[in-house]
């Protein structure tokens, strides 16, 4: 063991890999700065640029990116009242009222410095349970993957979408696109029009840049928003006060590092979930709860923690089950596999020293963060000011140029300039896109599993719950339904005077 963790830090420690967490950092920083422009877009953009590279720089700049992504977001949202990624949006009002009342240093500073805690929280919890959860997933068979992946399904509905139904038809939408082609048990083409493209299935690389740039280029062409300018002023130093912070509320960087990671390792809510829960939370639980929307750092200093550490965990179910947390690790999953690290409980037999590496990234990209998020802080005034109309379309390039790069081929572009339109059309009229892009992550999965396990118990459908965990899950899977309806029984029983 010792000897592989040597190994993996000569792997992250090389010059080259270094260079490359530093870009990605940078570039991350960049997109997530830019209202707009994802964490989950920028890391679709880096998916044509890792074909070159190694597995371990490869992993490393998604995890660099992401992390800076999610940080940088604050950055307009507490100058401009625009959040730069969705993760942010939770405490942007709290964040803009304190810049408002000249207190922008400690709004920004917080952002920082409890994104990097929650960061390495997170983080640690993916070192200690990662491995622990492989071992217990060795023990899985068809069954257990059938109800585990069907959970995902099911929290990826409720969690990540404020209309179930829409929620709903979006993962039916994905589900849908992973079923085209010769990728079933029976390797019989469906849905693929005699297009011979199509008998391989949809691409995932061409079909992530699509929904996730391809949309936002889109919406810009029928929007046309320009770049916004931040009011004059300079930021000072944003660490001054942290440590007042960390010494008053210990409880909710606690309660926001420990929350964001247990609803980053849900299938399907993400950090901007998490961010929105731990809000909720921080104003419950607080001593003063009439200050939250005045510009008080409590609830910034607790979601600040919860959106980072949500992106550790999601990388948990990514890593042990294959089994993506949020948009983000459902691209990450695809890189994986291209790079021959696939995910699963032997990912950790079988790659040891990958594993490592890629712990040792999290800790990496984590520290860093504060001294380029300081860094990007101060410069935000030009990062804020970079013309759309220049940006848009260097995007669009990317989007062209990567979706072809996936297999030399011209019918990859086509695919995500159809889906990017997809994407666009189904947030426009409010279906969420993360629920189909586990669908087309997860769909296979699920049929595959359950055609196997249908063949192993003879078509005898209580097989699903004669093995212990199964059972469990199965159970698990089935209350999850009955859940909804439960809950809106009892708000339709009348009062009883």
């Amino acid at each position: 063991m010792l000897a592989n963790i040597y190994t993996a830090f000569g792997l992250v420690f090389d010059p080259y890999v270094l260079a490359v967490i530093l870009g990605s950092s940078m570039f991350g920083l960049f997109m997530g700065a830019i209202p707009g422009l994802s964490a989950t877009m920028a890391v679709a953009l880096l998916v044509p640029v890792t074909f070159f590279m190694p597995p371990v720089p490869a992993v490393a700049a998604m995890v660099s990116a992401t992390a800076m992504a999610i940080f940088s977001g604050d950055i307009p949202g507490c100058l401009l009242r625009i959040p730069g990624t969705p993760s942010s949006a939770a405490y942007t009002d709290e964040a803009y009222a304190m810049t408002k009342k000249g207190q922008g240093e400690i709004a920004l500073g917080a952002s920082l410095v409890f994104s990097a805690v929650g960061g390495l929280f997170g983080t640690f919890v993916l070192i200690l349970a990662a491995p622990v959860l492989a071992e217990l997933a060795l023990k899985f068979s068809s069954f257990e993957y059938f109800w585990l992946v069907l959970m995902g399904l099911t929290c990826a509905i409720f969690i990540a979408s404020d209309n179930a139904l829409k929620g709903f038809v979006s993962l039916f939408i994905g589900m849908f696109i992973a079923s085209i082609g010769m990728g079933n048990p029976a390797g019989v083409p469906r849905f693929t029009f005699d297009n011979a493209d199509l008998l391989s299935g949809v691409s995932l690389v061409p079909l992530m840049v699509g929904m996730f740039a391809m949309s936002e280029v889109l919406r810009y062409a029928v929007s046309k928003d320009q770049a916004m300018t931040i009011p004059d002023g300079k930021v000072g130093n944003v660490f001054k006060g942290m440590w007042a912070l960390t010494v008053k509320y210990p409880k909710s960087i606690l309660r926001g590092s420990v929350l964001g990671t247990l609803v980053g390792i849900l299938p399907g809510a993400g950090a901007d979930i998490a961010a929105w829960m731990s809000y909720a939370m921080s104003k419950k639980m607080s001593k003063e709860p009439a200050k939250f929307g005045t510009g008080h750092p409590e609830g910034i200093v607790e979601s600040g923690a919860a959106n980072n550490s949500a992106l550790a965990g999601a990388w948990i179910p990514a890593l042990v089950f294959g089994i993506p947390g949020d948009s983000i690790t459902a691209i990450v999953i695809g890189v994986l596999y291209m790079k021959n690290l696939n995910p699963g409980p032997m990912i950790f037999v079988e790659n040891p020293v990958s594993m490592y590496a890629i712990f040792i990234v999290f800790i990496l990209a984590n520290l860093l963060m504060l001294p380029l998020g300081y860094w990007c802080i101060k410069v935000s005034k030009r990062i804020l000011g970079v013309p759309r109309n220049l940006l848009m379309p260097l995007i669009l390039l990317f989007c062209i140029v990567g979706s072809y790069a996936t297999n030399n081929s011209v019918s990859d572009v086509g695919i995500m300039l159809v889906f990017g339109l997809l994407a666009y059309l189904m947030e426009e009229n409010g279906f969420p896109v993360a629920p189909a892009v586990l669908g087309v992550v997860l769909g296979g999965m699920l049929e595959e599993h359950f055609v196997t396990s249908m063949i192993k118990a003879d078509g005898e459908f209580l097989a699903f719950f004669n093995r212990p965990i199964a059972g469990t899950l199965g159970v698990v899977t089935i209350l999850l339904w009955l859940l909804p309806l439960v809950m809106r029984g009892l708000r339709k029983k009348p009062v009883i005077a």
